[in-house]
C-alpha cells in the first residue's frame, strides 16, 4: 500500500501490491461496468462476480479509489441494499441512482430485490427458507 497525506487511517489508499492485486482490480471494474443503469449489486456481489467471493472490503476500497469515469461506483451499496460510501458523498450517490430511477429512502434502496444485479436464482437454498 501507498501512503499519502498525513498518515491517518484514512489517508490510505488501495494500490495493487501484485500481479493477483491488478489481475482482481481489472475483473472488478470489469463486472461494475456491466451493471446496467437502474440496478445496483452488493460490494460482496461483485467481489464474487471477480472470482473472490470474501473480498467484499476489497471491492469497497477499489469502489473508493477509482476516478474512472466509464465505472458506475454509484450502482455498488452495502449489503442488505445500504447505500454504504461514495467518497464521502452519499448525496451524490443517491441522486446518481435516484436518476437512473432507482428509489431511495433514507439509505437504503426501496425494492431492493427486485433492482439487485444480478437476480438471485429463485430456488437457492438461501432462499428456500423465505
Amino acid at each position: 500500500m501507498r501512503v499519502e497525506g498525513s498518515g491517518s487511517s484514512s489517508s490510505f489508499r488501495h494500490m495493487p501490491t501484485s500481479r493477483a492485486d491488478t489481475t482482481f482490480t481489472r475483473r472488478v471494474l470489469s463486472v461494475v461496468r456491466r451493471i446496467p443503469p437502474g440496478r445496483v449489486a452488493t460490494y460482496g456481489d461483485v467481489a464474487a462476480a471477480a472470482g473472490r467471493p470474501r473480498a467484499a472490503r476489497a471491492v469497497g476500497n477499489i469502489m473508493r479509489d477509482t476516478g474512472a469515469r466509464d465505472i458506475p461506483a454509484h450502482r455498488v451499496i452495502a449489503a442488505a441494499g445500504r447505500l454504504g460510501g461514495y467518497g464521502g458523498r452519499p448525496e451524490m450517490k443517491r441522486a446518481l441512482l435516484r436518476a437512473e430511477g432507482v428509489i431511495v429512502s433514507g439509505d437504503r434502496i426501496r425494492d431492493f430485490r427486485s433492482r439487485r444485479w444480478p437476480k438471485a436464482a429463485p430456488n437457492t437454498a438461501k432462499n428456500k427458507d423465505k
